[in-house]
C-alpha cells in the first residue's frame, strides 16, 4: 500500500500538534501515511519544526508547489482569515484538505471553498476535533429526543487565537456538537457578550432554540479562572453529563412508574435530608426509579481519531464525520451569534 503524503500548512499552536500526530501516525503506520512537508512563513518555527520532524519547510504553498513534491493531502492550521485562500490553492494542486476550526472568515468564503472541492472531486474535512472525544460518541449513541442542552467552555485568558471572537475560537466546538445531535433547523438565537482583555468579545452566552423544540444554553469564556469543558443534556427519562477534558459520560436514567411508586410512598424521605439519607441516597435506591451511572469509555486523543478519519476519507474517497457541509453550519450559526451580541450590545448602549 502507498502511503499518503501529507503537508502541514502552518506551525503554530495548532499546526505542531498536526505535525506530531501524523509523525506518530507515521511511525506506526508507515504504510499508510507520510508526514512528507510543512510550511510556514515565520523563519525561527519554520526552521525548529523542520530540524524536529526531518522534512523539507517551506515559507510560502507557491515555494512548496515549486519544489515538486508528490503530495495527497494537507492540513491547513494557520489564522482563520487566511483559511480560504489557502484551502482553494491546495485543493486546485488537486490535494484534499483538512481545515482547522472556524472553516472561514466568512459564509462567502466557506461556500467558495465547497463549490471548488464539489467541481473538483476533492475532499473537505473541518478540524471540530470535539466530535471525535469518546465521550461525544458515547453520547451520540444514547440519544432520544433530547429536548434541553447546557455547554460551558470555559479557559483561563492566553494570547493564542486573540485573531477572532471566543465564539469562533471555543464556543464553536460545542455549537458543532450540539447541532450534530439536534440535527433539526434552528427557530431563534439570543446571545450577550463582552470584550475583556482583547478587542474582541471574550465572554459570550447563548441561548438556541430549535424547530424540535430542544432548547440550547452555551456559556463561553477565555478570561475564567479555571478550565471547564462540560456539556449536559436532558431527553425523556434520562438526564447526561459530558465532561469533554476527563473524557466522560455520565448517566441518571428514570423508571417513570417505578419513580412514581417510590415517591407516592407515605415513608418517602424528605429529600432535603443529607446526601446519605436524602436526594444522594435516592440517586442509588433502585426502588427510586433512578439510576446512577458512569461509563467506562476508552481514552483517545481526538485529533488522532480526527486525523485517522481525515486519512481514511482521503483513502476511500468517503465523506469524513465533519464533512465541509457541518463545518460550514457551524460557522454560520457562530456568525449568527456574533450579530446578536452586537445588536444586544447597541441596545444596551454598550461601547
Amino acid at each position: 500500500m502507498t502511503p499518503l503524503k501529507v503537508a502541514v500548512v502552518g506551525a503554530g499552536a495548532f499546526g505542531r500538534n498536526h505535525l506530531r500526530v501524523y509523525r506518530e501516525l507515521e511511525t506506526a503506520h508507515p504504510e499508510l501515511v507520510q508526514l512528507a512537508a510543512l510550511v510556514e512563513a515565520h523563519a525561527p518555527t519554520r526552521e525548529e519544526a523542520a530540524a524536529r520532524y526531518g522534512i523539507p519547510a517551506f515559507s510560502s504553498v507557491e515555494e512548496l508547489f515549486a519544489a515538486g513534491l508528490s503530495l495527497d493531502a494537507a492540513s491547513v492550521c494557520v489564522p482563520t482569515v487566511h483559511h480560504a485562500a489557502l484551502a482553494e490553492q491546495l485543493l486546485n494542486a488537486g490535494l484534499d484538505v483538512l481545515i482547522e476550526k472556524p472553516f472561514a472568515a466568512s459564509l462567502a468564503e466557506a461556500d467558495r471553498v465547497l463549490a471548488l472541492a464539489g467541481s473538483l472531486g476533492r475532499i473537505v474535512q473541518i478540524g471540530h476535533l470535539e466530535r471525535f472525544n469518546p465521550a461525544v460518541t458515547a453520547v451520540a449513541e444514547r440519544l432520544n429526543n433530547p429536548m434541553f442542552f447546557e455547554s460551558h467552555r470555559l479557559s483561563i485568558f492566553t494570547p493564542r487565537s486573540l485573531d477572532v471572537d471566543v465564539v469562533l475560537d471555543l464556543m464553536i466546538h460545542d455549537l458543532d456538537v450540539v447541532l450534530s445531535l439536534t440535527n433539526s433547523p434552528i427557530r431563534e438565537v439570543r446571545a450577550v457578550g463582552l470584550a475583556v482583555l482583547s478587542r474582541k468579545v471574550d465572554i459570550a452566552n447563548v441561548r438556541v432554540e430549535f424547530d424540535s423544540g430542544c432548547v440550547a444554553n452555551f456559556t463561553a469564556s477565555r478570561v475564567s479562572t479555571e478550565q471547564v469543558r462540560k456539556l449536559r443534556l436532558f431527553q425523556p427519562h434520562q438526564y447526561l453529563s459530558l465532561d469533554f477534558a476527563r473524557q466522560e459520560l455520565l448517566s441518571i436514567d428514570v423508571d417513570p412508574s417505578a419513580a412514581a411508586a417510590f415517591l407516592s410512598r407515605p415513608s418517602t424521605q424528605d429529600l432535603s435530608a443529607t446526601p446519605a439519607t436524602g436526594a444522594g441516597a435516592i440517586l442509588q435506591h433502585p426502588s427510586a426509579g433512578l439510576n446512577l451511572q458512569k461509563f467506562d469509555l476508552p481514552r483517545a486523543e481526538p485529533l488522532r481519531l480526527e486525523l485517522e478519519d481525515f486519512l481514511r476519507a482521503v483513502r476511500t474517497r468517503t465523506a469524513p464525520r465533519v464533512t465541509g457541509e457541518a463545518g460550514r453550519a457551524a460557522l454560520s450559526l457562530a456568525l449568527e451569534i456574533n450579530r446578536e451580541i452586537a445588536e444586544h450590545a447597541q441596545r444596551a448602549g454598550l461601547s
